[in-house]
């Protein structure tokens, strides 16, 4: 065994890329690899895991700190054996740009209809449309952790008009934002609804047709617009269906579902006015994430505190 506590890697990630992340990274500790099924985990001290193995705890009993792979762990919180340890959320700089990056491309496509522009070119069409400008609309951002507010900022410099939710109230600078209590008031606002919630008790399903039906008709696009990079549980996708083929909805982006990989039978695939990208808007940078999480577990042998470690009762 190493002088350091070792480390057990169960990330799906694309194996060349973890590989070459690989090379350099941990120095001085023993890295074991969850999917190798004969490999003895139980000198493990650490796991960096993102949808970890039904059986990692199991085979990994010793395990001191557990680092998330991602920003979300309601994957972690659900995994059988989930031992009474640290749970470290992935906070970097590069998951922040990475999100709001695909947050602004989203607004921005919609905005200028280019789910209507493609469908028209898969048919040959070519036919003007009129567009709004940014300015006509007002994006509504559910979620104003570190995520959201770098979306929030970034949307704003494309000049929309945004306001924020949060469960509780929040204060930030040019920016009308609402708590619990104000969620209706928010939603008839909102032309453009960007959903960045974890996945919580609380929001569950809050994206159901009752919640759709509150948002701004009749707006710069006509219909509201829905686009969610949160958690996929916090969507109830037969209602998101039927209030897209209904017409409650104008469009919508969707980076996360209640079931991943999405079913080669959902609807969502051949809806023309939705996008669909598989859990990549924020995809981690490996490297980034291995250097993050090396840091915390020097903190954790110095004796100092962890950082960003997970409140299991709020469940982020």
């Amino acid at each position: 065994m190493s002088e350091k506590g070792a480390v057990v890697i169960d990330l799906k990630f694309e194996q060349r890329e973890m590989h070459a992340a690989l090379e350099g990274a941990f120095p001085g500790r023993t890295i074991l690899h969850a999917a190798d099924k004969a490999a003895d985990l139980s000198q493990a001290r650490y796991a960096v895991m993102w949808k970890p193995d039904v059986d990692l705890f199991q085979r990994a009993p010793n395990l001191d700190v557990l680092f998330s792979g991602g920003a979300g762990v309601d994957s972690i919180l659900a995994t059988p054996g989930l031992p009474d340890r640290p749970i470290v959320r992935f906070v970097d700089q590069s998951l922040t740009t990475r999100m709001s990056e695909w947050v602004v491309l989203q607004a921005l496509s919609h905005l200028r209809q280019m789910p209507t522009y493609l469908a028209q070119q898969r048919r040959s069409e070519w036919r003007e449309l009129a567009q709004p400008e940014a300015k006509d609309l007002t994006v509504g951002v559910m979620g104003l952790g570190k995520l959201g507010l770098d979306s929030v900022a970034k949307l704003k410099v494309m000049d929309f008009n945004v306001v924020g939710w949060s469960r509780s109230a929040k204060v930030i600078e040019g920016v009308e934002t609402f708590d619990a209590d104000g969620l209706n008031a928010f939603l008839g606002r909102t032309d453009i609804l960007v959903g960045l919630l974890p996945l919580t008790p609380e929001t569950r399903g809050l994206f159901d047709s009752s919640l759709f039906a509150k948002l701004r008709q009749g707006g710069a696009l006509g219909k509201p617009v829905f686009i969610n990079a949160g958690r996929g549980g916090s969507q109830v996708e037969a209602d998101l269906v039927s209030a897209l083929e209904s017409g409650m909805l104008g469009g919508a982006s969707l980076d996360v579902f209640e079931q991943e990989p999405l079913s080669k039978e959902s609807p969502f695939w051949a809806m023309d006015n939705v996008i669909v990208t598989p859990h990549a808007a924020s995809a981690s940078d490996i490297r980034a994430l291995f250097r993050n999480a090396e840091v915390q577990m020097q903190r954790f042998e110095a004796g100092e505190a962890l950082q960003h470690v997970v409140d299991r009762t709020a469940g982020y």
